[in-house]
């Protein structure tokens, strides 16, 4: 949940009202938000408000007063306008591998003050870090249209090509002294987005004049400024969809500092797939029925007017006809996508304190899963009999489950993931092992014997489900110390058939190759192969940095639920 900050005196003055802290706290609860701390910066005394993480138009003072006070009877919802403009951004089809979505707007004839620059910049790095998840999805440039020149192209260039002077910096730069410079800086989380590409993604004015080097930073040339009448705002981004989210809230929040409010100018963009006029600023409208919207919520008393009277408080223009409500979703609601949501905004509207407690018509009766209770009952055992439980990462490398324990078929069954972060998470595990290894390794001055053990899922590819894998419950354990101590996990596996009341199951020789040759065995259960146990061979051992000798347990409780 995203956490914004304004300032206490232009809050109240924008709401109209002056507020106690903890009349403001209720206002903030019924109106769906929450009022997380009042702090005193610099002599200014400001409110930390925690925003729903899908009301990107609750992210500055702008859009969290004007909702507020239309919550509040103050105002009514404004229509927001897109008026034709002039300027044409061209998109390349070089970028379709960087960055391939690009669209722009005009905000004509602004008047800006301290506080609304602020707040501007302010909401820039708020839909950075929330739906543009740290520029690395979606990415904003603003730019001071009185400085550039139309039409505008957005292309990909090789880095070397790149050359031009960034934000607040003093000298014209290529793209490779940039990302030299900015390792340095804030910008060092961002570089990683595009370093490594062939191709970088860039955008020019007809002049060459370069505006942004998405999504790292803007151009000094064209910065914006206090003076600043006419805004060129671009956002680029790998995900269209949300491309439009950003411009459509950037342009409601901001145009009401237009010279005509709530309208914005259009942008042509043009691509190899087509010209559109941006920002969308769509309207649309859901048919739902009154009845069914309070019952859902458990709201009762309401006619279908009153029911239309609390959704358009939410920033929903509703209108009652017959039994059916038709409710207006305006460019700063794109988190409205199904009828739940209108019954959750309703429900706030009305008020959660106002809705009476009632016990539901059914029963359900909950129970722990067996496979669950089978494993805390192991887990008790395993600690009886002096071993310590612990708990690692269900994603490990693909070199930790095949190489490192010397089996080159394992990630044949393994479930790979598309886009790993790091070389540590390729993978979802298939045997517990690896983590219990690591754990022992990273506790090698602890002293011996080390006895671990864990109870979790395992993952294996599987063409009977719907999903295309499977999860297998299984137990591991290590003993490591001056001897080998085989006959301590032979033990324990005994103990754990002693507690599941288990007779008919056998160990024979194995051919796993993470075991001393002739020093592991298969568990049997009747004739099927459920686990092994073993004296680790050193190979294993080095792999995973373990001077002392090992043996494992691991085998599937699945037979045994």
């Amino acid at each position: 949940m995203p956490t914004i900050s304004v300032t206490r005196d232009v809050l109240y003055e924008r709401l109209g009202k002056t507020f106690t802290d903890e009349d403001f706290e209720d206002e903030c609860f019924d109106f769906g938000i929450e009022l997380d701390d009042i702090v005193e910066e610099n002599n200014v005394v400001k409110f930390k408000i925690d925003i729903p993480a899908n009301r990107y138009d609750l992210l500055c003072v702008e859009g969290l007063s004007r909702a507020m006070n239309v919550f509040r009877d103050r105002m009514i919802v404004p229509k927001f306008t897109v008026v034709p403009g002039k300027e044409k951004l061209i998109v390349d089809d070089s970028v379709s591998g960087v960055r391939p979505y690009c669209v722009a707007a005009v905000l004509r004839d602004m008047k800006f003050t301290e506080e609304s620059y602020n707040s501007f910049i302010l909401l820039q790095d708020k839909l950075h870090q929330n739906i543009g998840r740290e520029r690395s999805l979606v990415s904003i440039g603003t730019h001071d249209l009185d400085t550039i020149q139309g039409p505008f192209t957005y292309q990909a260039l090789a880095p070397e090509q790149i050359k031009f002077q960034p934000l607040n910096q003093d000298s014209v730069m290529t793209a490779p002294e940039m990302f030299e410079k900015f390792r340095q800086t804030y910008l060092k989380p961002y570089l990683q987005i595009i370093e490594g590409k062939p191709l970088y993604p860039l955008i020019t004015d007809a002049n060459g004049v370069v505006l942004s080097l998405p999504p790292i930073i803007n151009g000094e040339h064209s910065k914006i400024t206090l003076d600043t009448k006419n805004v060129f705002i671009e956002v680029t981004a790998c995900d269209r969809a949300k491309c439009r989210i950003v411009i459509d809230t950037i342009c409601s929040m901001f145009s009401e500092y237009c010279s005509t409010p709530f309208t914005c100018e259009s942008v042509t963009v043009e691509s190899s797939s087509g010209s559109v006029q941006t920002p969308p600023m769509k309207y649309q409208t859901m048919e739902c029925n009154a009845a069914q919207l309070c019952t859902k919520g458990g709201i009762t008393g309401l006619t279908p007017d009153s029911v239309a009277d609390h959704l358009t408080k939410m920033f929903l223009p509703s209108k009652a006809v017959g039994e059916q409500v038709t409710v207006e979703i305006g460019p700063t609601r794109h988190d409205v996508l199904h009828q739940c949501d209108v019954e959750e905004d309703l429900a706030i509207a009305y008020g959660y304190n106002n809705i009476t407690e009632q016990v539901p018509n059914l029963n359900t009766i909950g129970a722990e899963q067996e496979c669950n209770k089978l494993s805390d009952a192991i887990r008790e055992e395993l600690a009886r009999a002096g071993f310590t439980e612990v708990l690692t990462f269900s994603l490990c490398s693909r070199d930790d489950i095949s190489t490192s324990l010397r089996n080159g078929k394992a990630l044949e069954e393994a479930v790979q993931i598309a886009n790993p972060k790091s070389n540590e998470f390729q993978v979802v595990r298939t045997s517990l092992l690896p983590g219990i290894l690591k754990t022992a390794s990273c506790n090698r001055k602890m002293p011996l014997p080390l006895k671990l053990f864990e109870v979790s899922d395992v993952v294996f590819k599987s063409e009977d489900t719907e999903t295309g894998s499977k999860n297998q419950r299984k137990i591991c354990a290590l003993f490591s110390g001056k001897t080998s101590g085989f006959e301590v996990v032979h033990g324990l596996l005994d103990r754990i058939m002693l507690s599941l009341s288990e007779t008919n199951y056998s160990i024979r020789a194995s051919e796993e190759s993470m075991f001393f040759t002739g020093r592991g065995a298969d568990i049997l259960l009747g004739t099927e192969k459920i686990g092994h146990l073993g004296i680790l061979h050193p190979e294993v051992l080095e792999n995973f940095e373990i001077s002392l000798p090992c043996s494992v347990l691991e085998m599937s409780l699945e037979p045994f639920v």
